[in-house]
């Protein structure tokens, strides 16, 4: 990877209503001219992303929103997108002006209390009032982190930044400073996984995909040694290594003859399902997949793709796992497919979400998927435990994962 992916990077939503100054903040942070800024109100139309390294905390990524005030002609479709990004912040922004806060505000605040995301209080504009101190005793009430700027002021632009980034290191969410393993802890030091990855339609040319190069990475940060091959070759390197590897992980589209030539004290999985634990939650995804010898004729399943790829002729999400689920259930259901940060809003409906394993989402923004579909009662998996389930090899790939493993067998004893 030449860059941090920005499904890795800390994401920070900045919000107000209009015209109080987010993008002119946003250029201040970033010291360059990232959003186009002006007096005139609604003159941020859609959202603004800027990748950029903030040190100490490393990658990050600052959403600039439309106004939550906006009463365009356009308002609607803007603000829709604005209250997508509170989904995917893992730190909210509130930017007001002296002695400015009422329902607007308060909406802000939330809409983060809902989603247990912290926030910082930005009070903007202070080359141009002073805030009252009734104002500020008010807003303390709110929050411990109030930040009061010009961001126009580039005398005191430092002083500004450095008590930002004090505010960010405070509240920055556990799994940037600490993240949740990916593979290392499946790993002794100095050993091995063997990654099998298919070579076929869906393997970019020249490159392999972002979940295979990660699971690489995170092999070397934990003093491990990757061993890359293809299916075909898997069974003939295992036999040629002197040591049995620590564990294998398989595309899961191979998953059936990975399980097949893995012996059995070779603890084995998915990439997929590396990244339900990694990005979302494995044990909700190893219960969820319990329902689909449930499902019935008629019923609606949806396939969640983080992607926005344009979809080959044998797609996995749009074309294999739908042919499977038929195959499986022998009765034909109905399949809806939601793709990139598009996400439904009429969950109910489904009697289960089939997701990516979301290397292209934050796992704040993954949990949070996960959580709307607790709320409505609506089992969720994943692609990777979906296909094993399919296939019989489900216990057998959650065995590195001994509470979602029992987890599944208590769900799916109940169930029978």
């Amino acid at each position: 990877m030449k860059k941090t992916p920005k499904s890795l990077r800390l994401q920070i939503g900045l919000f107000g209503r209009t015209n109080v100054g987010k993008s002119s903040f946003l250029n201040m942070v970033a010291s360059q001219d990232v959003a186009i800024t002006s007096p005139v109100p609604g003159t941020t139309t859609d959202v603004v992303e800027k990748s950029m390294e903030l040190p100490p905390l490393g990658p990050v990524v600052f959403l600039d929103t439309a106004g939550l005030d906006d009463t365009s002609i356009l308002a609607e479709l803007r603000l829709k997108k604005t209250t997508r990004i509170f989904d995917r912040a893992d730190v909210i922004v509130v930017i007001t002006e002296p002695d400015l806060w009422d329902e607007y505000e308060d909406r802000i605040l939330q809409e983060a209390k809902e989603r247990n995301t912290p926030y910082i209080i930005v009070i903007n504009k202070t080359d141009l009032k002073e805030s009252s101190a009734e104002f500020l005793e008010e807003l303390k009430k709110k929050s411990e982190r109030i930040l009061l700027c010009s961001s126009i002021d580039s005398h005191k632009r430092d002083k500004y930044i450095n008590e930002f980034k004090r505010y960010l290191i405070q509240i920055c969410p556990d799994e940037f400073l600490n993240p949740p393993p990916l593979i290392g802890d499946l790993l002794t030091s100095g050993g091995i996984a063997v990654l099998v990855v298919p070579i076929d339609l869906q393997a970019p040319r020249g490159r392999l995909i972002l979940p295979q190069v990660q699971t690489i990475r995170d092999v070397l940060d934990n003093d491990g040694a990757a061993l890359v091959v293809k299916e075909r070759e898997y069974a003939h390197i295992l036999k040629n290594l002197k040591n049995p590897p620590d564990i294998s992980v398989c595309d899961s589209q191979v998953v059936l003859k990975m399980v097949a030539d893995t012996p059995e004290d070779i603890k084995c999985t998915t990439f997929s399902i590396l990244f339900a634990r990694y990005k979302g939650d494995i044990v909700e995804a190893a219960r969820g997949a319990c329902v689909i010898d449930k499902l019935k004729p008629g019923d609606k399943i949806l396939i969640g793709e983080a992607c926005s790829h344009h979809p080959i002729e044998d797609d996995i999400g749009r074309v294999k796992i739908p042919r499977w689920l038929r195959q499986h259930i022998g009765e034909d259901i109905q399949i809806d497919v939601s793709s990139g940060r598009d996400y439904p809003e009429n969950l109910k409906e489904y009697k289960l979400i089939i997701h990516c394993g979301g290397c292209m989402l934050t796992r704040r923004e993954m949990l949070w998927r996960i959580h709307k579909a607790r709320q409505e009662g609506v089992p969720v998996t994943n692609y990777g435990l979906c296909i094993s389930f399919i296939q019989g090899v489900i216990e057998r790939v959650l065995s590195p994962f001994p509470a979602a493993l029992d987890a599944y067998r208590k769900d799916i004893s109940l169930k029978e």
